[in-house]
């Protein structure tokens, strides 16, 4: 019998196949640090109000929604470079074209650095280019979002098993260094280049990959794909949940990092609650948390090659949920008000805050990078860009919806207490690893070969399909309008001491500006996802059949 060698990281480096891999996140991190924290504080300099920043971070779904256009890219193949490299070029030209675009707007909107000498008072920003900006923005995410689903499904058919861990490892670390080039150092050089030269110089970053691209390894063939646009849509979903223990793995996917996104939320908020500056919560989290972060992913990859996926899902799950204990600490010696002078100096006051960062950022990062092995196996090579968009989009979504009831939580308990329960969020998800993942056992059947393994049933037919799809959608719906209505009304009460459930509900079902119906479309967003998700399942497992 032969055995594969594990890949270690350093083969990452020495492999032109995991080279490739690893080189090609650069281009996926570069535009979402553009997008998420280079333009928001561009757009600050320039005087643009704070609403208006808030409301143009929505050019960031198509991150979280990138399942819905994924299908077209399993399907259609560009004429050159094969159905994977051929889309991972095409987005890179539009990324460089549309970034080099938004240099150019950049040079129509004048800033005021804060402390400049030259600027005495902010300027006032034509509405129309901060408009421009937004719309180059949110192609920027599209065509990001876009190269993500083609790269992630690349290293889904290039990668060989025994690779998983190390291309983990150091595509992340990569991914991260991108996002840091692109963000927080783009933010440094604006005021010194200016920001056209500096997003031009961005795009240029594009261009100098593509060479990686053309000469990147063309992953093998694989038998089974998708042959028309239909079957691209529906066949990844009844692939994933015709799978043995379908729903368990969903749930999974949901959970096992439910304890770090729901303290993760709101750690910057803490953190400036309790009397830290906003400089030096950003330096901390910037420096300390990037490190540990980029440490952690390596760390959880390199282990789930070593020891098997399945006991570093366990190690590093724990590790996670242990981690945010730190910050209850940090809420009883951190003082309660006032602005802590020269933490970065001061170790007796920023030794704590640095060891709780760096600790809850590292088990993150390992829980990450264990997590991203456990994806890249889920995902069936048939159609790998819909169905990795599809596990993506899990965990997008569960640490897009946290964020309002962990304020609710923190409100009502305060820091300590909340950062102590978030620890029993954890457990549902550790719960449902021991069930389909024991200690002494590998995640096998739970493969994205293992997809083929259905019971048996006869056929629905397409009315049964459509009417229980539609069931589903409508309680889907429901149920998030009367979460988003509950959540209103809790902050009613938080407000004023009044619970008034039915005027929540009107609130969110006739919204006073077009601006506050997100409820509406969260609630059409639920009900599509969970209308195709119970078709999809009924078709995956069949109707049974009665013994004669």
């Amino acid at each position: 019998m032969t055995v594969e060698k594990k890949a270690s990281l350093w083969d990452a480096f020495t492999s032109w196949r995991l080279g490739a891999v690893t080189l090609l996140s650069l281009s996926s991190g570069l535009p979402l640090g553009l997008v998420i924290t280079a333009v928001p504080a561009w757009l600050a300099v320039a005087g643009v109000d704070i609403k208006t920043i808030g409301l143009i971070t929505l050019v960031q779904l198509p991150y979280g929604f990138k399942f819905v256009w994924s299908p077209l890219l399993d399907r259609l193949r560009p004429p050159f470079l094969g159905s994977r490299r051929g889309w991972i070029l095409v987005s890179q030209l539009v990324l460089a074209a549309f970034v080099a675009g938004l240099g150019f707007l950049a040079a129509t909107l004048p800033t005021c650095e804060p402390g400049s000498a030259t600027c005495t008072s902010m300027p006032t920003p034509d509405a129309a280019v901060v408009s421009a900006i937004a719309g180059f923005t949110f192609l920027i995410a599209f065509a990001s979002a876009s190269y993500d689903i083609a790269y992630d499904a690349y290293a889904v058919e290039v990668l060989h098993k025994n690779e998983h861990g190390a291309a983990v490892g150091a595509r992340s670390a990569l991914y991260r260094a991108g996002m840091w080039m692109s963000g927080n150092i783009a933010i440094t050089l604006g005021p010194v280049w200016g920001w056209k030269w500096t997003l031009i110089a961005q795009a240029g970053i594009y261009l100098a990959m593509l060479p990686v691209t053309v000469f990147a390894p063309e992953p093998p063939p694989i038998e089974g794909r998708p042959q028309t646009l239909r079957e691209a849509v529906w066949l990844p979903f009844v692939g994933m949940l015709g799978r043995p223990r379908a729903l368990e793995i969903i749930a999974f996917v949901l959970l096992y990092r439910l304890a770090d996104s729901i303290a993760g939320a709101l750690v910057s908020p803490f953190l400036l609650q309790k009397g830290f500056s906003s400089l030096d919560v950003g330096v901390i989290r910037g420096g300390v948390g990037v490190a540990g972060t980029l440490l952690g992913t390596i760390l959880g990859g390199v282990l789930a090659g070593r020891v098997g996926v399945g006991r570093a899902l366990w190690i590093c799950g724990v590790l996670q949920i242990v981690s945010n204990s730190g910050y209850a600490v940090i809420a009883e010696i951190a003082p309660a008000t006032g602005v802590v002078t020269v933490p970065l100096i001061d170790l007796t006051t920023s030794l704590p805050l640095q060891s709780a960062i760096f600790i809850e950022t590292l088990t993150g990062g390992m829980g990450w990078g264990a997590f991203g092995v456990l994806l890249l196996r889920l995902t069936d090579k048939r159609f790998p860009a819909t169905q990795y968009a599809l596990f993506s989009s899990l965990v997008g979504l569960a640490r897009t919806f946290v964020g309002p009831p962990a304020g609710v939580m923190a409100d009502a308990l305060g820091w300590r207490d909340f950062f102590l329960l978030t620890m029993a969020f954890g457990v549902p998800g550790m719960v449902m690893l021991k069930r389909f993942v024991p200690w002494s056992q590998e995640p096998k059947e739970i493969s994205g070969e293992a997809v083929e393994a259905l019971p048996p049933g006869a056929a629905w037919g397409a009315g049964p399909l459509v009417g229980w799809g539609l069931v589903a959608g409508l309680v889907s719906g429901f149920g998030s309008l009367t979460v988003s209505a509950l959540l209103v009304a809790v902050k009613s009460w938080r407000e004023s001491k009044v619970f008034d459930f039915g005027a929540a509900i009107h609130r969110v079902l006739a919204p006073a500006a077009w601006t506050e119906g997100i409820d509406l479309v969260n609630a059409l967003v639920f009900a599509l996802m969970g209308g195709v998700a119970v078709a999809a399942y009924l078709a995956a497992r069949g109707r049974p059949v009665r013994a004669e």
